[in-house]
């Protein structure tokens, strides 16, 4: 690391601080003693979705968001719970390691993830991700949903 003030590449970390994701050190140059600050981070690699019509995307974490939030609406889910979904879900994602994933398995990842914090988000989430035709449909996830909660 070179220091902004003389250039010298020999410095020493005074102090270090981790928070989510980011690494602050405060250094300071062996040489003209006067110390800076570094911020380091994880480059994420870019994620693209490859849509049901076969479409590439970049991942959009805001739309993931919404579309948990909006299942959500006026039920007893935390915006806490939903961050955490929403970390959960994208940190298998990235364990991966691929460049790309498919909404599906999104989808079935969203969907594991309200089904153990709340049925009814659930069931709201997965008519829109499984394309729910009728209320037959409806009826059959209900069913099942009741089945494996027994």
């Amino acid at each position: 690391m070179h220091c902004p003030y003389c250039m010298h590449n020999e410095t020493k970390v005074v102090d270090k601080r981790d928070s989510e994701g980011i690494t602050r050190r405060r250094r300071e140059c062996l040489e003209c003693k006067r110390r800076f600050n570094t911020i380091e981070s994880v480059e994420k690699v870019d994620l693209k979705v490859v849509k049901k019509d076969g479409r590439r995307e970049n991942f959009d974490y805001e739309k993931m968001r919404k579309g948990i939030v909006r299942a959500c609406e006026k039920r007893p889910v935390s915006s806490e719970q939903v961050e955490s979904i929403i970390r959960s879900v994208e940190e298998k994602i990235r364990k991966k390691g691929l460049k790309e994933v498919k909404s599906t398995s999104i989808g079935e990842l969203v969907s594991k993830e309200l089904k153990k914090i709340d049925n009814v988000a659930y069931i709201r989430f997965a008519s829109v991700y499984k394309e729910f035709r009728d209320v037959d449909d409806f009826k059959k996830e209900i069913k099942e949903l009741g089945s494996k909660s027994k």
